[in-house]
């Protein structure tokens, strides 16, 4: 006897047959608590890092600025007193005299070089990409204690630089050991860097339309007035970026003035630089609390700096659909 199947329902394939449960789908929370932690996973590594060599480090330098501690002896807590010696220390005032003044002379003078030197490479020419490798080449090389040994032996008495300003009627001497000229010799070396600016303004460059250039010059207006009206109005988010990394880094020299100058600043404490009395105070007098000290005091400073240069920026830095 056949079996009638009319009216019977067919269960669809990939479906559970009738009568059975089908598993119930996860909720959108436990999703989003999967994918968490997925990523959490993979942040692992990073977040061990930071905590183990920045955070870390950080917080016990904090603890240290308000100690008496010498590297041997357990730290004795002295609340303020490492800040306030600070401002009576005259080494410490000389220190921050010499560091400002690098960073007001070599800032600018790093960022006009590297503009200008992109402006001429921004021109196609024959050969542009071994100027460019040959202009970012010192770039490259870094604040390294090679270079700037070679730039001390520059610029020692009777040395090439010293031969040169003699043979164009120049003072002689040497710029190494004269107080007068010590500063400006480092920051010869900075501006003598700046490739890597350089590639950044080149960048920058590339993204101006050539059509406003046409549109000036139909105007009459000379090649000044267009880069005053054109160039830099386009450009300034560039300018803005390079003028906050080099200052950043121009408050942090110490290889090349710890090379020049020694833990003394020689001649004459002109190459005194924050970081190079920073360091003799906690490693050569073992002092790491009243170094902890300077070092906070310089984050404050910097962060001071990048607050004002962000203040500022609203006047002058344009951003495209920007309504101002």
């Amino acid at each position: 006897m056949r079996t009638s199947t009319v009216g019977a329902r067919r269960t669809p394939p990939g479906e559970p047959a009738t009568g059975e449960r089908r598993p119930a789908a996860p909720s959108p929370r436990r999703r989003r608590s999967g994918d968490g932690l997925a990523g959490y996973l993979f942040l692992s590594s990073w977040i061990v890092g930071i905590a183990l060599l920045t955070i870390g480090p950080m917080a016990a330098s904090l603890y240290l600025s308000f100690t008496d501690y010498n590297l041997f002896t357990t730290p004795e807590w002295v609340g303020l007193d490492n800040y306030r010696r600070l401002f009576d220390d005259s080494r410490w005032l000389q220190s921050v005299q010499v560091t400002v003044t690098y960073v007001l002379l070599a800032v600018p003078l790093k960022l006009a070089a590297a503009l200008a030197v992109a402006m001429l490479l921004d021109t196609p020419r024959r050969g542009q990409g071994g100027y460019r490798t040959a202009f970012y080449g010192p770039s490259l090389i870094g604040a390294s204690v090679s270079i700037a040994i070679v730039w001390k032996a520059l610029f020692s008495e009777d040395a090439i630089v010293d031969r040169a300003l003699g043979a164009v009627g120049l003072p002689t001497g040497g710029w190494v050991g004269n107080p007068d000229f010590s500063l400006l010799m480092l920051v010869l070396l900075a501006v003598w860097q700046f490739g890597a600016p350089m590639v950044i303004f080149l960048a920058g460059l590339k993204q101006v339309p050539r059509e406003l250039y046409e549109a000036a010059e139909v105007d009459g207006a000379g090649r000044w007035r267009r880069f005053r009206a054109v160039t830099v109005p386009i450009i300034s988010p560039v300018i803005f970026f390079n003028l906050l990394l080099e200052t950043i880094n121009s408050f942090q020299i110490f290889t090349s003035a710890y090379i020049v100058g020694g833990r003394n600043g020689s001649p004459a404490g002109s190459t005194l630089f924050y970081t190079v009395y920073l360091y003799d105070r906690g490693f050569t007098d073992f002092r790491m609390g009243y170094a902890s000290a300077m070092a906070w005091m310089l984050l404050l400073g910097v962060g001071l700096v990048t607050t004002l240069l962000f203040r500022t920026a609203r006047g002058w830095v344009h951003y495209a659909g920007d309504a101002r």
